[in-house]
């Protein structure tokens, strides 16, 4: 079945060694793929790698599980490279027990990107979230009007009142393979509005069938959406598809 375009809205292409390489297989292959940066000191050369491309884009990250210390001149690097982004991530919050630390300067981060983002006005986010959906959602409704960017919520584990909260404030959600293979995330898919399902890999964090997976890998994700939503893989793809252009289109 020739399912195409594939759509990744969250690889981390930069960490891999073939970063190039994947970077023209996702052009052969017409893969939508978001390239997300960690660190604002990767988006020079994730910015000029895929510069011309059709169906990559860079996006412009300040991870919440590197913030500490340095978090102010980091924050300076990514606000002057603000700008030059349409895409923003990965950014967000974790109070996950090894970052719970830095979680004061987190917030501190989050709340400014947000502030940032409203101030300019038509960005797409893509977001973190481990063990504080509640608060981020908090600082989207406050500092980031429905009308002033777009969220997509990347690998969401919050409660079903949080996420119909998030769908209130009208945030996308990115799906990966290891979230439908629980529980909480198959009943999460079936409780949202398939308008609102975007895909992602979240490589090379999860891996398929024991290698780094790589945006083509997206197709699995596919067939798992459509496995448990009961709907034909094409149908799936086309959605997907769909609530991603509209998504590029309401933030233009």
């Amino acid at each position: 079945m020739d399912i195409k375009p594939l759509v990744d809205f969250h690889c981390h292409l930069d960490l891999y060694e073939d970063h190039v390489q994947l970077i023209e297989l996702c052009e052969i292959n017409a893969i939508r793929t978001l390239a997300v940066t960690t660190t604002p000191r990767a988006w020079v050369r994730n910015r000029d790698l895929t510069k011309g491309t059709k169906y990559v884009r860079p996006a412009l990250g300040l991870h919440p599980q590197l913030i500490g210390k340095d978090a102010s001149k980091e924050l300076f690097l990514w606000e002057n490279y603000l700008p030059e982004a349409k895409y923003i991530g990965e950014v967000g919050l974790d109070s996950s027990p090894n970052f719970s630390h830095s979680f004061g300067e987190q917030k501190r981060v989050f709340e400014h990107i947000l502030k940032c983002c409203s101030k300019v006005g038509g960005k797409i986010l893509t977001v973190h979230s481990v063990r504080s959906a509640g608060i981020v959602l908090e600082f989207i409704e406050k500092f980031l009007p429905i009308d002033r960017g777009a969220v997509v919520l990347h690998w969401f584990t919050g409660t079903s009142n949080e996420a119909q909260r998030a769908v209130n404030l009208g945030c996308y959600f990115s799906f990966n393979v290891a979230m439908l293979q629980t529980k909480k995330g198959q009943e999460l898919l079936k409780n949202l509005p398939i308008e609102r399902i975007l895909t992602e890999t979240d490589g090379p964090f999860i891996e398929w069938k024991g290698r780094p997976s790589k945006p083509g890998d997206v197709i699995n994700t596919i067939f798992l959406l459509a496995k448990i939503l009961g709907i034909p893989p094409l149908e799936v793809s086309k959605s997907v598809n769909l609530n991603l252009r509209y998504l590029i289109e309401k933030s233009i």
